[in-house]
């Protein structure tokens, strides 16, 4: 039922407009107007992950991953770009980590769980999986290197020498990340196609021609920068209003709001018994937020942001990503899934989600 999906998604395009005129005659209800926003960047990110997903199909392998790249996470780049603006540097590092463990327990988790229910068993190619986890597995690295130099070097006068490690390992991370596009593109590209599923994927996209789709990509962009902005400015009063901290709400909402799309795509790729694209897109997207977004970011920083941004994660956020890639690493190691595994991984981001709920600010 695409066109059913198609339209619940446009329903939601209501709250564009709804949470422009609230910031006009209520700017000090920053709890209504972060809400509203949420609820426009959800339907904004699914136009572009359809359009993106168009014209990677039109144009080809090479141009179609640089396009993913690029707008595949265009929402957590903006509301990261724009809360680097804001000096949220703290925001941007807990909704890149939100983001992490949230594709690999939350989305995958829901996947396996749904698929489970309909299918006893379900198999996907555990050579690609393994390789998405142990490029999540460099990312961790990059991630602790940081921490633990800052530890050891803490109090020696050292953080010129930090800031330029951090942007030294964001370099290698983004390096590694168009080596993979290569490899994954190009020279290994048969241990990723999955068949019988490529129609389902982009079925959204039939009948729309390439300039439909370049406009609808930009348009969609454009809307979710104006929407992220409204989003950012209210962020930090709503999680007082809520009795939330920033980091929870970096790790848990922001983070699922730049995702929402591609999770629903996941959990009805895992229903239709394809669980090759489920795993595909909750380890590629992990893998893409941690070597592409993350170092895009920190790049990024120098230019808009009032200090550069560096690699120092809390202990807390370097344990939920490390737990989160450990959990999806034995998951994925025999090729197979079944429901019960996705309760498990369900369970551990929960256990983290209350973690960082209860975490003093």
């Amino acid at each position: 039922m695409p066109f059913v999906r198609r339209y619940a998604w446009a329903a939601l395009l209501v709250f564009v407009p709804v949470a422009l005129v609230l910031e006009w005659v209520s700017p000090e209800n920053h709890t209504a107007i972060f809400a509203t926003s949420v609820l426009a960047i959800l339907p904004l990110a699914a136009v572009i992950g359809r359009a993106t997903d168009v014209l990677a199909d039109r144009l080809g392998g090479g141009i179609g991953g640089l396009l993913n790249a690029t707008f595949g996470n265009a929402a957590e780049l903006i509301i990261g770009a724009l809360a680097l603006r804001e000096g949220l540097i703290d925001l941007v590092k807990a909704s890149l980590t939100g983001s992490i463990i949230g594709n690999v327990l939350l989305v995958f988790g829901a996947a396996a769980f749904v698929g489970g229910l309909k299918h006893r068993t379900q198999h996907f190619n555990r050579t690609a999986a393994g390789l998405g986890t142990t490029m999540l597995l460099l990312s961790v690295i990059g991630l602790v290197v940081p921490a633990v130099f800052h530890r050891i070097a803490h109090g020696s006068g050292s953080t010129g020498v930090e800031l330029k490690l951090d942007t030294e390992i964001a370099v290698v991370l983004f390096i590694t990340y168009c080596a993979s596009l290569v490899f994954t593109l190009r020279t290994h590209r048969d241990l990723y196609s999955v068949t019988g599923g490529s129609d389902d994927t982009h079925e959204d996209g039939h009948g729309m021609s390439v300039k439909r789709a370049v406009i609808l990509l930009f348009a969609s962009t454009a809307a979710v920068a104006v929407v992220s902005e409204l989003l950012v400015t209210s962020v930090s009063e709503t999680a007082r209003d809520l009795g939330m901290t920033n980091l929870f709400v970096g790790v848990v909402i922001v983070a699922l709001v730049g995702n929402a799309a591609e999770h629903y795509s996941a959990v009805v790729l895992a229903a239709e018994d394809k669980m090759d694209a489920a795993i595909g897109i909750a380890v590629g997207s992990s893998t893409q937020i941690a070597l592409f977004v993350a170092p895009a970011l920190i790049f990024l920083s120098y230019v808009i942001a009032p200090q550069p941004m560096d690699l120092l994660f809390t202990t807390f956020e370097l344990v939920a990503i490390g737990l989160a890639v450990l959990s999806i690493a034995f998951i994925a190691h025999d090729g197979e899934t079944n429901w019960m595994e996705g309760v498990q991984l369900l369970a551990v981001y929960v256990i983290l989600s209350l973690g960082f709920f209860f975490l003093p600010g």
